[in-house]
């Protein structure tokens, strides 16, 4: 399995290369600034004290406090948090957002927990990082297996150490405890946005999408409505494909009573269609050496993290096929994040209109800057995305 730290670094020391960084800085943006480690009990459902492991990686905060989710899962390791708390300060760097980088996690298995344990598990996990949390410091959000829910109980138990109301310490919030409207389908929108600045006209175009979670639903659902043909959609159970294409909303209804897109139409091998754009919206290192001389689409939109590996990621340059990365295309998640926090803080709600005018300002204005690198530098949209954002970050080490 590719290393996705080892995989970040590569490409930062290559762009470092590309535009003669000085070695100093490099070396800053290489090495997180602060890494917490801490192990809490917690009292499960049988009275048993159950001992937990979880992690914040606080990678950058040069252009402002940390930001970026917050995971539970089994396979929680500490590489991992550091590749993905890296890609966050890229990423809200390469939106030009005032916010760093950082990302968390806590190693257990939900699907194995009651709603009680779960919310034991935060809160304790809370207590032990609240010294490093806040809403000038750092600003978690929901991930893989964490949602608002999670996210109100953070508010909860970090108000109560602080004895007063404090907001904007998370992201990714209910609405009635501090939330912003447009969040829950602002990931997909940004990714429209910037899809639409590569494509400019989406009509008949046909599209698969490998994830059919929040992200890949609204996406397939905002193409729809452009007029894209729909022909396959995939979750960790299996796929539905339909050369006629298919509807988002009707494949989600039937995903809500069978648990999958499966059975709903065709099976079908996603990654291998012969279609317009691919969106890869599950888990990272999708795309490999192994399989990317499959690949027969022209355009991939990465709407998860880390889905194609370097090795991949060359072979698909030269064969002409562009790839929109992810710390483009899903930055509109912590865009909106952002917009939250900034709510937050002045005390103000703000219109889905004006979420959505700042939104599609933000990702239209940047992908314009990306292309035009690209151009300039003759590499793929990927490396053009960091040399955005690590040419912003650097500027705030030379002043």
């Amino acid at each position: 399995m590719d290393n996705p730290f080892e995989n970040t670094k590569a490409t930062i020391k290559k762009v470092s290369e590309i535009i003669k960084l000085e070695p100093w800085i490099t070396k800053i943006l290489l090495n997180p600034e602060k890494e917490i480690t801490v192990s809490f009990p917690v009292k499960m459902d049988n009275g048993e004290i159950k001992q937990f492991q979880g992690f914040r990686v606080q990678h950058n905060s040069s252009r402002g406090p940390y930001k970026g989710g917050l995971r539970f899962h089994w396979n929680v390791d500490l590489d991992e948090i550091r590749a993905l708390a890296t890609w966050m300060s890229i990423k809200t760097a390469v939106v030009d957002l005032p916010l760093g980088g950082g990302k968390g996690g806590v190693i257990c298995n939900p699907k194995e927990m009651s709603k009680q344990e779960l919310e034991n598990m935060t809160r304790a996990f809370t207590r032990a990082i609240a010294l490093n949390i806040g809403p000038d410091k750092d600003i978690p959000a929901p991930d893989v297996y964490t949602n608002a829910e999670v996210m109100s109980w953070i508010v909860d138990e970090f108000s109560k150490i602080n004895n007063k109301e404090i907001l904007g310490v998370v992201t990714g919030k209910p609405l009635n405890k501090g939330g912003s409207l447009g969040r829950d389908t602002a990931t997909a929108k940004g990714a429209l946005y910037v899809l639409k600045e590569a494509v400019k006209d989406l009509k008949d175009k046909k599209v698969a999408i490998q994830g059919f979670g929040n992200a890949g639903y609204h996406f397939a659902k905002f193409l729809f409505e452009e007029g894209c043909k729909i022909i396959a959609v995939s979750d960790s159970k299996g796929s539905a494909y339909d050369e006629q294409g298919l509807d988002p909303e009707e494949l989600m209804n039937y995903k809500k009573e069978n648990g999958s897109v499966k059975g709903f139409k065709d099976e079908c091998n996603i990654l291998e269609l012969d279609c317009d754009i691919l969106a890869p919206a599950a888990l990272e290192n999708s795309i490999t050496k192994d399989n990317v001389d499959k690949i027969k689409t022209k355009v991939i939109v990465e709407l998860a993290n880390g889905p194609i590996t370097p090795e991949a990621d060359k072979v698909l340059f030269d064969k002409g096929i562009i790839v929109l990365p992810d710390v483009l295309v899903n930055a509109g998640g912590v865009t909106v994040s952002c917009y939250e926090w900034q709510q937050n803080l002045a005390n103000e709600k703000w219109s889905l209109e004006e979420v959505d005018n700042k939104l599609e300002k933000t990702m239209r204005e940047n992908s314009i800057k990306v292309f035009e690198i690209a151009k300039e530098f003759n590499v793929d949209n990927r490396l053009a995305a960091y040399i955005l954002a690590i040419k912003r970050l650097s500027e705030k080490y030379r002043n």
